[in-house]
């Protein structure tokens, strides 16, 4: 059976990592979507898709499931993002979430959901560690070894930090006028 998770992964933490522990004790196959794909550079999706595949698939491969690490980007209709998913994914048979309208969008297609408690979700959010990132804070033991290893190569922490100074709006780069 292949299941599928999404997540925006920015940057996959430990409670990622902990979720796709729990779901590779229930599939032989797992597709992880990187959500926002098409988004980078800000203080909310500093890292690219690309760099996110990266962290994706070093920080699972130690798993003992198949896993298929694969972009999606944004769609801005609700009504036919399951179709989106499907078109840019291997075809999978469950769906694993916990995010109230991914849930609603995947049920109303006709697709299992199956959800997990969240792990340690008062430190383990993508926005407490961009936090600890821009402020100098320790962050380095909240995600896996190979995620460190990843932004480092990356500059990602001096990344985020220069956005941080300039984004507005979280979309655009500032106007110079």
């Amino acid at each position: 059976m292949r299941g599928f998770y999404i997540g925006r992964f920015q940057p996959f933490h430990n409670g990622h990592r902990r979720m796709v522990e729990e779901i590779a004790a229930d599939v032989d196959e797992l597709v992880l979507g990187v959500g926002s794909a098409g988004d980078s550079h800000t203080t909310r999706n500093p890292f690219t898709a690309g760099e996110r595949v990266m962290m994706v698939t070093k920080a699972v491969s130690d798993l003992p499931v198949t896993a298929y690490v694969v972009p999606i980007e944004d769609l801005d209709r609700n009504s036919v993002w399951v179709s989106h998913v499907r078109s840019m994914s291997p075809r999978f048979d469950v769906a694993y979430s916990n995010n109230p309208l991914v849930i609603r969008l995947f049920e109303e297609a006709g697709v299992e959901v199956r959800s997990s408690p969240m792990f340690r979700r008062d430190v383990l959010a993508g926005t407490e560690l961009r936090e600890r990132m821009i402020h100098g804070q320790e962050w380095e033991s909240l995600v896996p070894d190979a995620v460190v290893d990843v932004i480092t190569e990356i500059d990602g922490v001096e990344r985020l930090r220069r956005v941080a100074e300039t984004d507005t709006d979280g979309r655009h780069p500032p106007s110079d006028g």
